[in-house]
């Protein structure tokens, strides 16, 4: 999969998806990340920026050209100002089903009709390349672990790792080695926030405030479920 295109709710909907259990990402803890990914990738192209905790549009006529991202642009603009930690729980299934058609669009996930009790139509997502999504899975778990220097990592690929840690457990690649070790995974969850944050100024409060609110709502989705 040619996954270095991928706009970073792209990426992180991908990474959520457990080939292994039909309909397992389509909750509302990953609801919450593919919305905080497209927060986070809106700041990072500057349409974006933080005012005393409030996400705040920078331009109230650029475009990315995305028609996810200018979806949730226009969602902002249109509302009235919002917290970050509002923004990742706030109608978020519609940036969650936005992406997930984009993704069938672009060939990499395919719907499937089926029918539930052999009597309602329904459609079931499933990644198109199974072993593409594993190899980036994989990529993702190499980046949480510590296997690459965080200089080396990517900005785009450090903010997916560290918003995939916030809303484990129970996602594929939420958990690796070293998982059980918890102060060098927070030290390590540190310097990837850095890393994630570096594009411009501001970058990093915004990551570790996203971080913060998509960790919260996974925490009240696992506490609500009894899991």
């Amino acid at each position: 999969m040619p996954h270095g295109p991928l706009s970073l709710p792209a990426r992180l909907c991908l990474l959520a998806w457990d080939p292994a259990r039909s309909g397992a990402a389509d909750t509302a803890r990953v609801h919450h990340l593919v919305r905080a990914g497209a927060l986070t990738e809106l700041a990072r192209r500057g349409l974006l920026t933080d005012d005393e905790g409030i996400a705040t549009p920078v331009d109230l006529d650029a475009r990315t050209g995305d028609a996810v991202l200018d979806g949730l642009l226009d969602l902002i603009r249109e509302s009235l100002p919002h917290r970050w930690r509002t923004w990742v729980a706030r109608h978020a299934r519609l940036t969650f089903d936005a992406v997930r058609e984009q993704l069938v669009a672009e060939g990499h996930l395919r719907a499937e009709k089926k029918r539930v009790l052999g009597l309602f139509p329904s459609v079931e997502y499933v990644p198109a390349r199974p072993a593409a999504v594993k190899v980036l899975r994989e990529e993702t778990r190499s980046v949480l672990d510590g296997r690459v220097p965080a200089a080396e990592v990517s900005e785009r690929d450090a903010a997916a790792a560290v918003l995939l840690a916030a809303a484990a457990p129970g996602l594929p690649a939420g958990a690796g080695r070293g998982a059980g070790d918890g102060g060098r995974r927070e030290a390590r969850i540190a310097e990837l926030t850095e890393r994630g944050g570096a594009a411009a100024p501001g970058l990093r409060k915004i990551v570790g405030e996203v971080w913060g609110a998509v960790s919260a709502e996974s925490a009240r989705a696992v506490a609500s479920s009894g899991r």
